[in-house]
């Protein structure tokens, strides 16, 4: 998991969900994949996607149910990744602040 990308184009204008406990900034990486950067705070939400998603945890941990997929709840902390199909939702149980980086695939 790299730290550091070069040459990207950011979208200065946070995405905000949930009245603030969830956001994000989008940015075009040099090869023109959309990506955004986000903070969860403690709670549970519902995420809808459109196009396929690949989230990959940089810090703290939640708990994810992809709707349709699965039946059980999975961890995810540090270093670990899930993908969400398009079209689809997935429910959060977020049990620290989580710092994440979502890649629209």
């Amino acid at each position: 998991m790299s730290f550091i990308e070069k040459d990207v184009d950011l979208l200065k204008k946070a995405n905000i969900y949930y009245d603030g406990r969830v956001t994000s900034r989008n940015y075009t990486d040099k090869n023109g994949v959309v990506k955004s950067l986000g903070i969860m705070l403690p709670g549970e939400y519902i995420f809808n996607t459109k196009a396929a998603e690949k989230m990959e945890i940089i810090s703290g941990k939640l708990e994810v149910l992809l709707s349709g997929m699965a039946s059980n709840w999975e961890t995810f902390s540090m270093g670990s990744e899930f993908e969400v199909p398009a079209n689809s939702s997935f429910e959060v149980k977020v049990d620290e602040i989580t710092d994440y980086c979502c890649t629209y695939l």
